[in-house]
C-alpha cells in the first residue's frame, strides 16, 4: 500500500554534499516518524538523522553540524542534505518511516561513496 523510493545517492570527493531523498505515497507523513539509517561493509547499521512528525530533529554525533534532515509534507518527501562529505560517510543509506504502532516501511537503500 506504501510505497517508498529512495534517491540522490552517488560518488563524491571528500568536502562534497549529497542530498538523499526518501518519497512515500499515501498519507504516512501525518502519522509517521522519518529517520535515515546507513549501513557499511563489516559494521552495524546505525541511525544518522531522524525528525518527527513534530519537526524534532536529532542526528548522530558524528554527522552534526554536516547532515541536515527535513521533510516537505506536501511532497510526500523527507531529505538528508549532506555537507562536507567524510570517507567515513560511505555507506549504504536508508530512509525510514516508524511509527511506535504501525509497522516501519523502509526505502530500497542507496549508495553514498565518498573517496579522493
Amino acid at each position: 500500500q506504501v510505497q517508498v523510493v529512495e534517491s540522490g545517492g552517488g560518488s563524491v570527493q571528500p568536502g562534497g554534499s549529497l542530498r538523499l531523498s526518501c518519497a512515500a505515497s499515501g498519507r504516512i507523513f501525518i502519522v509517521y516518524d522519518t529517520r535515515w539509517y546507513r549501513q557499511a561493509p563489516g559494521k552495524q547499521r546505525e541511525l544518522v538523522a531522524g525528525i518527527t512528525v513534530g519537526e524534532i530533529t536529532n542526528y548522530e554525533d558524528s554527522v552534526k553540524g554536516r547532515f541536515t534532515i527535513s521533510r516537505d509534507n506536501a511532497k510526500n518527501t523527507v531529505y538528508l542534505q549532506m555537507n562536507s562529505l567524510k570517507p567515513e560517510d560511505t555507506a549504504v543509506y536508508y530512509c525510514n518511516f516508524h511509527h511506535e504502532r504501525l509497522p516501519d516501511y523502509w526505502g530500497q537503500g542507496t549508495q553514498v561513496t565518498v573517496s579522493s
